[in-house]
């Protein structure tokens, strides 16, 4: 009979901080050593809705990147939605989720089983279902990812080790600006690893990585592309906001790179500025059309134009959040993401604290 596979659950202190990215990172290097990964998102979160069906968008664009069979993918046993939620609070679901996750014990074959976990370490205690209350029923260890946002970063890993003890084999910290890159490598890992928490990598920021397709702006924003449909695929790393006069504006745009620039739809001068920097497309609030000669501009430098309902500052906050989010769904950033991880991330560690080892047919 085979042996019972190896459970690593992917979890973060917060949202957003690059699991989806890392545990692709993790899965495509431990593929090319030859181990057989299998991989599940007990808790799905971000859903689509395809015709006569719901999917977890994580776990489709994973399952298809890694070219997963099905017998290596594991179910979504809970949509977090504010329906389940409100249901599980009113007594409507009595489920018992614990018995529902120890299905993913009987998958046996593949040499480790990659979960992506909740938001943070409370996300799904709701339903049982939190990081450690996982890593108990599935007897997993817990790799922690981590967004550098400030030195807040080491007593937030250190509580994380309180709870969740030796099942903890160690942080991935990730988004390190380069200024702040040496002072992580000098002080925080040291301090951390001193406090019984290994760090497995440390990683700097990207643009690339942060960066947003036009597309993605699109539906964030629900906006009407006027012109240039054919390129939202450009990608924008930043944002600018069109609101002072045409020079300063210039100015300012220069400074900038692959850029969303934010302004109203009747400064025409403003946007004429925009287009003739690094800007990836332009987006103008207020509802009123650009003059003829920016849409002509604009389709021979090839620069999408949106047209969006929101004032400016909603505007901005949408936008500002786009560009924040690291989603790997571009084979740019994806290609980017493998070689980055593979610099970055001490592959040998955890295949030790998993207790993995390569294949005798892939050596």
């Amino acid at each position: 009979m085979p042996e019972s596979a190896k459970y690593l659950l992917v979890g973060s202190t917060e949202a957003y901080s690059g699991k989806s990215a890392t545990l692709l990172g993790l899965a495509h290097h431990l593929k090319a050593k030859g181990l057989d990964i299998a991989y599940g998102k007990p808790l799905g979160t971000i859903w689509s809705r395809p015709p006569g069906e719901i999917v977890e968008e994580d776990v489709q664009f994973v399952t298809e990147t890694l070219k997963l069979p099905s017998n290596r993918l594991q179910p979504t046993i809970l949509p977090m939605t504010d329906i389940t939620i409100q249901k599980r609070i009113r007594g409507e679901d009595q489920t018992d989720y614990c018995q529902l996750l120890s299905q993913y014990l009987q998958l046996q074959g593949p040499d480790l089983v990659l979960l992506e976990g909740p938001s943070n370490l409370e996300e799904g205690s709701l339903f049982d279902l939190s990081l450690m209350q996982i890593a108990e029923i599935v007897d997993a260890k817990v790799l922690l990812v981590a967004r550098f946002h400030s030195l807040l970063i080491v007593g937030a890993l250190l509580s994380a080790k309180r709870r969740l003890g030796d099942r903890l084999i160690g942080a991935f910290i990730n988004d390190i600006p380069q200024d702040r890159l040496e002072e992580v490598k000098t002080t925080v890992k040291p301090y951390l690893e001193q406090h019984d928490v290994p760090i497995l990598g440390l990683m700097p920021r990207s643009a690339l990585l942060r960066s947003a397709t036009v597309e993605d702006l699109v539906e964030q924003l629900n906006a009407e592309v006027l012109c240039r449909a054919d390129r939202l695929d450009l990608m924008v790393e930043s944002l600018s906001i069109g609101a002072m006069n045409v020079n300063s504006a210039l100015k300012y745009f220069r400074k900038g790179h692959n850029m969303a620039v934010v302004t109203g739809g009747d400064r025409t001068d403003i946007q004429l500025a925009a287009l003739e920097t690094s800007t990836q497309c332009l987006i103008l609030t207020g509802q009123v059309r650009p003059h003829p000669d920016v849409i002509s501009r604009a389709e021979d430098l090839e620069i999408p134009i949106l047209s969006v309902d929101l004032d400016t500052l909603t505007t901005v906050e949408i936008v500002d959040h786009a560009i924040g989010q690291v989603r790997i769904h571009e084979p740019r950033k994806l290609q980017f993401l493998y070689q980055i991880m593979a610099e970055s991330f001490d592959f040998e560690a955890l295949m030790t604290a998993m207790g993995l080892e390569i294949p005798v047919s892939a050596q």
